[in-house]
């Protein structure tokens, strides 16, 4: 029978190497010598620190750049508020991966509703959609994209 997976994660070594560029960049640029901004991943979380806000939201935007640049979508990220104390700000920014319980129900009922000979089904982090015909699976994926959620979703294990 077939079926395939929707999942929603991001390449943690392109996201790596994404903060890397970042901070070469925020390193030999003239408008940030002599404040101490760099970029710093711990796990899927990125903390930005500079002297000022102002700093901040252009250093969020080379971060973004860079992750385009790397083929990552910028819509997994969430930026936290800022956090600003004397001559410090620091912003932390989380990379969201999986999908949440709210997420995976939301999807289920997008699939029932479309009125298609398929199953979906929540395991874990990602939903596993099953069906009889390969066109009724392409289907959903197309309808899913279609669907404007507010995480990107990829579409692994397809099998038939």
């Amino acid at each position: 029978m077939p079926s395939f997976d929707v999942v929603s994660e991001i390449d943690m070594h392109e996201l790596a190497n994404a903060v890397d560029q970042a901070n070469r960049e925020v390193g030999t640029r003239f408008d940030f010598k002599g404040t101490d901004s760099n970029f710093q991943l711990n796990e899927s979380e990125i903390t930005l620190e500079s002297g000022s806000e102002f700093q901040l939201n252009q250093m969020m935007d080379i971060l973004q750049n860079k992750m385009v640049k790397r083929g990552l979508d910028i819509a997994c990220l969430e930026a936290k508020d800022p956090e600003i104390t004397g001559k410090k700000a620091r912003q932390k920014v989380i990379a969201r991966q999986g999908i949440d319980k709210d997420l995976a129900r939301k999807i289920v009922k997008m699939v029932k509703d479309c009125k298609l000979k398929v199953q979906a089904a929540i395991q874990g982090e990602q939903v596993r959609i099953t069906g009889k015909k390969r066109d009724d699976l392409q289907q959903v994926i197309a309808m899913l994209k279609e669907a404007k959620l507010e995480l990107p979703l990829q579409y692994t294990n397809f099998r038939d």
